[in-house]
């Protein structure tokens, strides 16, 4: 049985949340504040975490990069900021997914599903992985490492899936739905911002033009021969 942990303040909220969540059959926790919820992710076992912003103790922002240190599991922000700037930094310290309240249970225990889903495929998947050697990038899929230089280059665990996905698909340019409908593992909604956001940070660590944007389009992996 999968476990999910519920980082979340506002009881009415938490028990919708638990309450979808057991009906599909996932053991779900919830604590109420951010110290004791961030002292049990790292400490317990679980699948995923649903995380609110605004905790009475702890900014949510900065449980969320804490449990990015350690953690390699889907974390779902589920918040009322609902500014662009707001999601934009929410994922930015490493969350999968961004859904603003008041939100469509649905819809919520959908994008739970399809991300426990990717990450068993991810999981799946590094075993068959194949090395990727270019220029000076090497890039891991079963230990998950990255090396730029000879230099090991951390990244969060959607930073490497983007990036192993674009290196995987050289010289082919990907739109951002279908970066995102791969990558994420499911339909945009309208969140292309999310992939320009990753890949931010992918080229901030990785100071070389391996990733071309091409205008209007999107992304393509350029690999020349050698």
């Amino acid at each position: 049985m999968k476990r999910i942990l519920v980082i979340e303040d506002e009881q009415g909220i938490a028990e919708v949340e638990r309450d979808y969540l057991e009906l599909e059959g996932f053991e779900v926790v919830v604590e109420e504040n951010g110290a004791s919820g961030l002292k049990r992710a790292l400490g317990e076992s679980f699948d995923l975490l649903i995380l609110d912003l605004m905790l009475p103790d702890m900014d949510g922002y900065a449980i969320c990069s804490r449990l990015r240190e350690e953690q390699d599991i889907p974390i779902l922000i589920v918040s009322a900021k609902t500014e662009k700037i707001d999601k934009l930094r929410g994922l930015g310290f490493g969350a999968d997914d961004y859904i603003t309240k008041p939100f469509d249970p649905a819809e919520l225990l959908a994008r739970v599903k399809a991300h426990l889903a990717r990450y068993e495929r991810i999981k799946g998947s590094s075993d068959r992985g194949i090395d990727i050697n270019y220029r000076d990038l090497t890039i891991q899929p079963l230990s998950r490492r990255v090396f730029f230089m000879g230099a090991e280059v951390s990244l969060t665990a959607k930073e490497f899936d983007l990036l192993y996905y674009l290196a995987s698909n050289p010289n082919r340019v990907l739109s951002k739905d279908k970066i995102f409908s791969d990558v994420w593992g499911m339909q945009p909604y309208g969140d292309s911002g999310t992939v320009v956001v990753h890949l931010t940070h992918v080229r901030e660590k990785i100071p070389m033009d391996y990733i071309e944007t091409v205008r209007g389009v999107g992304y393509r992996f350029t690999m020349l021969s050698e």
